[in-house]
């Protein structure tokens, strides 16, 4: 066994015995396991289970599921993802709009005003717009690209590194601004587009989970984002909920600029959808 048990009885049954050598076996499969998947693996009814944990000393199946994870080495998403569902109840749907409720209501307190208006302010008078993104941050990015190319914005994504980053940097100046998404910490690529900033001259502008960064990883205008806790799975709603909020007060700061765009899109949908 390559775990302990609140209490190791002196005498397990077979099927006792099956359950614990499943558990050592898939034991970072059975973390993610609902009662109910547990006993269709096995084949043993989820009563079988429940009077199992409470042998070895647990509460009930989920107090079960807790020591085990605090014996197992997980890092990163694996680890976050475990944690969070460990901590609430069967019902995904339910817990999971309320954390994001509860994420949004967060980032509404912590994003500075400001900044806000700072970054729609920076966006619209900007010579051209970059994004800079990594991994599960590219679902946001993404969004705010195509949202501000659809009301008119010249913007373009940074590849992700390597000499191709290096040669983009090399055209971007004064007048031009980086949008970074880096909400853990800033990668190495990103400190690099930070640092390049005071000999070109362009403006940053990071989407961030952290309320203090250090000199190397701050920007010019820092928008602050709740996603959760450290050590809990974490969500894209409030970013999404930002950039569907940058690009509002964008729109509105346009006026008929931003309106005359959009007719524009939809004219010419109108005239060539048929032929595409």
């Amino acid at each position: 066994m390559y775990f302990t048990l609140p209490q190791t009885p002196e005498k397990l049954t077979a099927t006792e015995q099956s359950i614990i050598e499943y558990i050592a076996s898939h034991r970072d499969e059975f973390l993610f396991m609902s009662i109910g998947q547990l006993s269709d693996a096995l084949t043993v009814s989820e009563a079988t289970i429940s009077r199992f944990a409470r042998h070895v000393g647990c509460c009930d199946f989920k107090h079960l599921k807790r020591v085990i994870m605090e014996q197992t080495v997980q890092k990163g998403a694996a680890r976050k993802l475990a944690n969070t569902l460990q901590a609430e109840s069967d019902d995904f749907l339910t817990f999971c709009l309320e954390q994001q409720q509860y994420n949004l209501k967060k980032t509404l307190e912590l994003l500075d005003r400001s900044e806000f208006d700072n970054a729609v302010e920076a966006i619209h008078t900007a010579r051209r717009v970059f994004i800079y993104v990594k991994n599960a941050s590219r679902a946001p990015a993404q969004l705010l690209e195509f949202r501000l190319r659809r009301i008119g914005i010249d913007v373009q994504k940074i590849p992700s590194g390597g000499s191709e980053l290096l040669e983009w940097l090399a055209q971007m100046g004064e007048g031009d601004l980086v949008i970074l998404f880096g909400f853990s910490k800033v990668s190495s690529e990103g400190r690099v587009i930070l640092d390049y900033e005071k000999q070109a001259g362009y403006k940053t502008l990071l989407f961030t989970g952290r309320a203090y960064q250090d000199e190397e990883q701050r920007a010019d205008i820092n928008l602050l984002v709740y996603r959760g806790e450290e050590n809990e799975f974490h969500s894209m709603t409030a970013p999404v909920a930002v950039v569907d909020a940058l690009v509002l007060a964008l729109s509105a700061q346009m006026g008929s600029d931003a309106v005359n765009r959009l007719e524009r899109v939809r004219s010419l949908k109108a005239q060539y959808s048929s032929k595409l």
